[in-house]
């Protein structure tokens, strides 16, 4: 009876969600509305991670999956991570940054533009590609702009199903008591209370024992363990990256302080290394945002504002 509610609660979240979507978009479908002459490109946009093993399981996978699924649009790729951009520059391996690629859009007579990212949250990249973006937005008859991967309550629900059938199904058959601490980035802006909130819907679906943590944001490390600090038939902890790549963060702070921390503090400490963008059902999500962000176009503040004017 308790899972027959708590889906019918999600239901209702879905609806709500796409239901409070409709006064913040219109449907307008971009490619119909292209003139003969017009070029249509998907240019996908990651932060980037200098591990190859990762990199093919994660970018280059969801790279494949979106030519695949809009092979109407050509296909460009751009990092947004300098840094990764110069350790891959010194191997061979080249990558434009996002103003790069359009620029190279531009002068290849590409009129309008999808852009997808594959950040987790809409925080600091997604502002730094917007503002990207804007520089070069009036050589375009029009660029799009995708959602990140949780851009909504709905994306919320979707991911926790996702993770909580993924990890606890396995640990259910070995009988443990086991624990999972999903770890995120963080970021220092106002939208790292969205980790809060998939934590929160985590156990309103009934995962008691499924925590999200951040490296530089809330909630932190201190903050999960106190919520089974206590708990005396807990067996072991595993640290899930929650983030696209299992890149360097994961590497290092996750596998390492993370990890140390937990022995330290007495608990049998495991790893998931897996970042999200390999699991097949994360990348439908960012695929479906690529296809919403296609068949719809955003109202601007200012337009919502004239519309409730005349309302009046």
């Amino acid at each position: 009876m308790k899972k027959l509610f708590l889906f019918f609660v999600a239901i209702a979240f879905s609806v709500a969600s796409f239901a409070h979507s409709d006064e913040n978009w219109q449907e307008s479908d971009m490619l119909k509305n292209m003139q003969s002459e017009d070029k249509a490109a998907l240019l996908m946009v990651h932060f980037g991670t200098s591990y190859d093993d990762t990199r093919a399981a994660t970018i280059d996978a969801l790279n494949k999956k979106a030519q695949q699924e809009f092979p109407q649009l050509a296909f460009a790729e751009a990092y947004t991570s300098r840094m990764i951009i110069n350790i891959l520059g010194k191997r061979g391996v080249e990558k434009d940054t996002p103003l790069e690629a359009l620029l190279k859009l531009r002068a290849a007579g590409f009129t309008h533009i999808v852009v997808q990212s594959s950040n987790v949250i809409d925080g600091a990249e997604m502002e730094s590609l917007r503002k990207d973006i804007a520089q070069v937005e009036q050589f375009f008859k029009e660029v799009r702009v995708g959602a990140p991967l949780l851009s909504s309550v709905w994306d919320c629900y979707e991911v926790v199903k996702i993770l909580g059938e993924k990890y606890s199904q396995p640990a259910a058959k070995k009988g443990a008591q086991q624990h999972f601490i999903l770890v995120g980035h963080g970021t220092y802006t106002p939208i790292t209370a969205t980790y809060s909130q998939v934590d929160y819907i985590f156990k309103e679906r009934g995962y008691s024992n499924f925590h999200v943590a951040t490296i530089e944001g809330f909630p932190t490390y201190d903050t999960a363990i106190k919520q089974f600090e206590n708990e005396k038939k807990v067996k072991g902890v595993t640290l899930v990256p929650f983030m696209f790549v299992a890149g360097d963060h994961a590497q290092n702070d996750i596998a390492g302080e993370w990890k140390e921390q937990l022995v330290e503090d007495g608990y049998n400490a495991d790893v998931a290394m897996q970042g999200l963008g390999e699991i097949p059902q994360i990348q439908d999500m960012f695929i479906a945002h690529i296809k919403f962000a296609l068949k719809h176009k955003a109202i601007g503040i200012m337009d919502k504002k004239a519309k409730y004017a005349v309302e009046k």
